[in-house]
């Protein structure tokens, strides 16, 4: 299965490069994602929950940065095995580019699946990725933009996106 898309982020491709690299904001932007470790150097190792039509699984996996241009671009690669649902393992090439209105962030994702998962057929699977990439650019342009929607008993402090965190 293959996606392509792009997205437009209102800041600098430092700052979205920044983004791409936290384990933190990548957790929160991971749909289902219970933990993640590690680092851009090292990998991460990381743990997600889905349902995908009637099979829920626990996925534990590893991520590893290749072919890294730093600010500009980098692939990323992977595997998840989800026990008797089955593994997805896959890669995307992700490249920032600067546009009027600030980063165009681009990705062209290629991803398989195995297992229970294979059997519930590719319309199923290509319309459950889909949805998942949408969901994890969407929540990583409000986070990089400082849009986050924290829980609403956080305390007042906890509201501010990432990076106005990291700046104070």
């Amino acid at each position: 299965m293959e996606l392509k898309g792009s997205r437009v982020i209102a800041a600098d491709r430092e700052t979205v490069w920044a983004a791409l690299n936290d384990a933190d904001v990548l957790k929160a932007c991971i749909p289902g994602c219970t933990e993640l470790t590690g680092s851009p150097d090292d990998g991460f190792e990381a743990k997600v929950t889905q349902k995908v039509g009637p099979v829920k699984a626990n996925f534990a996996g590893a991520v590893q940065l290749s072919d890294v241009v730093p600010g500009v671009s980098y692939t990323i690669s992977g595997e998840g095995k989800g026990g008797a649902a089955g593994f997805a393992k896959g890669g995307a090439a992700v490249q920032l580019s600067e546009v009027e209105g600030g980063t165009e962030l681009s990705y062209d994702v290629d991803a398989r699946v195995g297992g229970k998962l294979a059997q519930l057929g590719s319309r199923l699977i290509d319309s459950f990725a889909k949805k998942m990439a949408d969901q994890f650019f969407e929540t990583f342009q409000k986070v990089v933009e400082g849009e986050d929607a924290p829980a609403a008993d956080a305390p007042e402090e906890e509201k501010k996106g990432w990076f106005k965190k990291v700046l104070g």
